[in-house]
């Protein structure tokens, strides 16, 4: 049997670029909603991530898109998608110039 390939972080981040915040439509990376990201020797992979506020309707969906987009790449066992509050979603410090820009945030 051959082994299973190392699944990166980076492969994680890449993967998740083209989610969009369902309400905002902006990509979760580039909002800086996604915290942290580990894989584990097992490729099973734990994504801390946030929403841009607590009473987000639409926290169930993202969630899901999330964990979906996580289990299609070759190799991942599963998915943990752990949300947090802490620390707060602050674009001003955690979005990238980018959307910075398009939220008018200057």
């Amino acid at each position: 049997m051959a082994a299973t390939a190392k699944i990166t972080s980076e492969q994680v981040m890449e993967i998740l670029q083209p989610i969009e915040d369902p309400e905002i439509h902006i990509s979760v990376v580039d909002l800086g909603l996604i915290y942290d990201v580990e894989v584990n020797e097992d490729n099973v992979v734990d994504v801390t991530f946030t929403l841009t506020t607590p009473a987000c309707p639409m926290g169930p969906v993202l969630v899901g898109r999330i964990q979906d987009a996580i289990m299609n790449i070759e190799g991942v066992k599963d998915v943990n998608a752990w949300l947090t509050f802490n620390p707060p979603w602050d674009p001003r410090t955690m979005a990238s110039d980018e959307v910075k820009m398009q939220l008018g945030i200057w």
